[in-house]
């Protein structure tokens, strides 16, 4: 519950139900008073009650935090959780023992969670916030380790010349590959495929291409993906 209106004798009394419905300070709330209240004659006759409506101010760390410490209480972790929000970014570390449970196959676990916190602080009308959690410096990690596949495919393609087809990739590390070779002078990208089996390929560029040295071209959806 993120809103309620109450009722009261006074401005005060009614904004002071609605916080404890809430379970929030006055700080962490939005209030509008709808109705100021009135005693009427001889603070009987033609009284009127004041009607507030409070609403929880948006708060994105607050929302993540409660939603991860919720989770992970289920699944039975004890993790420290520390978030930095800046520029409509939520920048989410995790902490704790076991942490490679959490990322899973190849991120797929962290994946997960990081989407579902994504739907829990979006699913009002607040502007977007984007969010991204990591642990033990998996992301980065992972970005050395597809910049250093991407090279590597590269160098074989060059040599063969032939495609080379990646395994299916989530849009964030199909950019690292585009972006990995989109100076490369030799060898160009793009994406094929429908979500979840979306996948990167690696191709030669024609001659053309190679004199001028372009950009390296995107499909229609990667262009949507370098925006998300």
């Amino acid at each position: 519950m993120d809103a309620v209106q109450k009722t009261g004798k006074t401005v005060d009394e009614a904004v002071s139900a609605a916080l404890s419905e809430l379970g929030i300070v006055k700080e962490e709330a939005d209030i509008e008073i709808i109705e100021e209240g009135s005693k009427g004659f001889l603070g009987v006759f033609g009284a009127k009650d004041a009607v507030v409506k409070v609403k929880r101010k948006f708060d994105p760390e607050r929302i993540a935090k409660t939603f991860l410490k919720e989770m992970f209480i289920a699944m039975g972790f004890i993790v420290n959780i520390e978030t930095e929000l800046k520029d409509r970014h939520l920048n989410i570390k995790i902490s704790g023992d076991d942490m490679g449970v959490i990322i899973g196959k190849r991120g797929q676990t962290l994946d997960s969670i990081q989407y579902l916190v994504n739907l829990a602080v979006n699913k009002g009308t607040a502007p977007y916030i984007s969010v991204t959690i990591d642990t033990e410096n998996y992301r980065e990690r992972r970005k050395e380790t597809l910049e250093s596949l991407a090279h590597n495919l590269a160098r074989k393609v060059k040599h063969t010349g032939k495609n080379v087809v990646l395994e299916p990739m989530n849009p964030y590390e199909r950019r690292i590959i585009h972006s990995a070779l989109q100076n490369d002078r030799y060898v160009t990208t793009y994406s094929e495929g429908e979500e979840p089996y979306r996948n990167v390929v690696i191709t030669l560029k024609d001659k053309s291409e190679r004199v001028n040295n372009r950009d390296y071209r995107y499909s229609k959806a990667d262009k949507t993906e370098s925006n998300k």
